[in-house]
C-alpha cells in the first residue's frame, strides 16, 4: 500500500505498478479540477485479501478524517461496485474507465458538494466494452518520490482468461500506447534527469496487438533504445515467457542498456495445473526459455510468480513447482498462496486445504530465499554498476539491491561487493 498527498488530496494505492502510474494521473487530475480535501483509494482485486485490506483502510481513514469525502476506484471497485457503494464511509465509487479523465474529476467536485442522500454513488461503466485506444494511463509515467527509477505504462487490460484471475474484468481488453507516445514519455523522463525507465502493463508481452501493423514488445524496446540514446537503463515488468518475441530476445542479447533481469509469470511447474490454470505455456516451455535467454545473456537474473495450493494440486504437483526454482534458475521468487476469487472458474474447482496451502507457500518462500542467498554470495568480490536511489541503497543491473555507506542519489557508480545480509548486497 502506498500513500500520496497533494494539497489535501490523499491517494492510497494498492497493488501493481500500473495502479501507481494511474494514482499519479488521478492526483494530477483531481488537483487540476480544484479538489482540496479528498481521499482516493485506488484498489486491487488480485486476491480477496487485497479487497479486505481496502475495506479496512476505508473505515480507518474515515475515522481519522470524518469530514473528508472518500472516492473508491481501481479494479476492486470496478468488479464489486455495489459492495463499496454500500459502505457508509464511501462518497463515490468510480470505475477504471474514467478515473484518469480531468472531466470526471471536474464533475465529481460539484457532486461531492451535494448531500449524501442526493448524490449518485456509482460511476462504473462496462470496462469490457472499452475499445478504440488507450486511456490516459497507457503511455503515462510516474516517478516514485525519492527514487531515480520511473515507470511508463505502455499497455493495459488483458485478453486472456487464466482460471484464477479476476483482473481482466477489472481492466477490460488489451490496449496499447502508440510507440511514438511511449518514446515521447521516455525522452521527457531522461531529459528530466532520470537514468532508468521501466515499461509496465497488465499483460506486457501482448503489447501492440491492437495497434496498426501489430508491433510487438521487442520492436517497442528497440525503438525506445534507438530514439532515446541517452537513456542509461531500460527495464521490463512481468513477462509471459511464451509470448516473448524474437526482437525482444535479440535486444536482450545485444543491448547492454536493456537490463539483465526478467520477471516471469510462471505460476506453476506442473503441466496439468498449468492446463487447469489455462496458462499458455508448459513446464518445458518455461525451462527452455530460461535456458535460451541465459545462453544469449549469461548475466541475466530471473524472478517469477508462483501460486501455492492451486485447486487440485497434489503433493507431487507441488513438488514440480518447487523443483522449477532450480530448473529455471530463479533468483527472485514472488509466492502467492492461492486465494479464490468469486466469479473465476478456479473458485469452483476442488480446493486444497488452507493449512496445506500455507505450508506449501512457506516451502516455496524458503526455496526462494535459499536461491537468493546463493546469488548474493556469488557476488562477493565482484565490481558492479549500481544506480544509487537513496544515499544508502541502490540497484545493480540485475535488480539486486545494494546497500551503500554513502553516495549521491541519481548517479550510476561502480562498487565492489564486500558481502551480503541475506536480502541485499553490501558494498565495500
Amino acid at each position: 500500500m502506498n500513500m500520496q498527498a497533494c494539497s489535501g488530496i490523499e491517494i492510497v494505492t494498492f497493488g501493481c505498478r500500473l495502479n501507481s502510474v494511474e494514482s499519479d494521473a488521478m492526483r494530477q487530475a483531481a488537483a487540476a479540477a480544484g479538489h482540496e480535501d479528498l481521499i482516493v483509494l485506488n484498489t486491487c482485486a488480485v486476491t480477496a485479501e487485497a479487497v479486505r485490506q481496502a475495506r479496512q483502510t476505508i473505515r480507518r481513514l474515515k475515522r481519522e478524517r470524518p469530514r473528508t469525502p472518500i472516492v473508491v476506484t481501481g479494479c476492486a471497485a470496478q468488479i464489486e461496485p455495489a459492495a463499496f457503494a454500500a459502505m457508509e464511509e464511501v462518497a463515490v465509487v468510480l470505475g477504471n474507465r474514467d478515473k484518469m479523465r480531468l472531466e470526471t474529476w471536474a464533475g465529481l467536485r460539484g457532486e461531492l458538494a451535494e448531500s449524501a442522500e442526493s448524490r449518485p454513488r456509482m460511476h462504473v461503466g462496462d470496462i469490457m466494452a472499452r475499445h478504440g485506444g488507450p486511456e490516459r494511463s497507457t503511455g503515462a509515467s510516474i516517478v516514485p518520490q525519492g527514487r531515480t527509477r520511473a515507470f511508463v505504462a505502455v499497455q493495459n487490460g488483458c485478453d486472456h482468461r487464466c482460471t484464477f484471475c479476476i483482473i481482466p474484468f477489472g481492466r477490460g481488453p488489451s490496449r496499447s500506447a502508440p510507440m511514438t507516445e511511449v518514446v515521447r514519455q521516455v525522452r521527457g523522463l531522461v531529459a528530466g534527469g532520470h537514468l532508468e525507465v521501466v515499461l509496465t502493463g497488465v499483460d506486457l508481452t501482448s503489447y501492440g496487438a491492437d495497434l496498426a501493423g501489430s508491433p510487438r514488445l521487442g520492436m517497442l524496446v528497440k525503438e525506445v533504445l534507438r530514439q532515446v540514446p541517452d537513456l542509461a537503463r531500460l527495464r521490463l515488468s512481468s513477462l509471459d515467457c511464451i509470448e516473448a518475441d524474437a526482437d525482444l530476445l535479440d535486444t536482450m542479447a545485444g543491448e547492454a542498456r536493456l537490463m539483465p533481469h526478467l520477471h516471469l509469470s510462471l505460476q506453476s511447474g506442473d503441466d496439468l495445473i498449468l492446463k487447469r490454470m489455462k496458462r499458455r505455456h508448459s513446464r518445458a516451455d518455461a525451462v527452455r526459455f530460461c535456458e535460451k535467454v541465459r545462453a544469449l545473456r549469461p548475466d541475466v537474473v530471473f524472478g517469477a510468480d508462483i501460486i501455492a495450493g492451486f485447486p487440485t494440486e497434489t503433493d507431487a504437483m507441488f513438488e514440480r513447482s518447487l523443483e522449477l526454482v532450480a530448473a529455471c534458475g530463479l533468483t527472485h521468487l514472488h509466492v502467492f498462496p492461492y486465494s479464490p476469487r468469486q466469479g473465476t472458474p478456479a473458485a469452483r474447482m476442488p480446493p486444497v486445504e488452507g493449512g496445506l496451502i500455507k505450508e506449501r507457500a512457506r516451502r516455496l518462500r524458503e526455496a526462494g530465499a535459499a536461491a537468493l542467498a546463493r546469488h548474493l554470495a556469488a557476488q562477493k568480490g565482484r565490481h558492479l554498476r549500481v544506480l544509487i536511489e537513496t544515499n544508502s541503497l541502490g540497484r545493480a543491473e540485475d535488480f539486486t539491491p545494494v546497500r551503500l555507506s554513502a553516495g549521491r542519489s541519481g548517479r550510476i557508480t561502480e562498487v565492489t561487493i564486500a558481502g551480503h545480509d541475506g536480502e541485499a548486497l553490501i558494498a565495500a
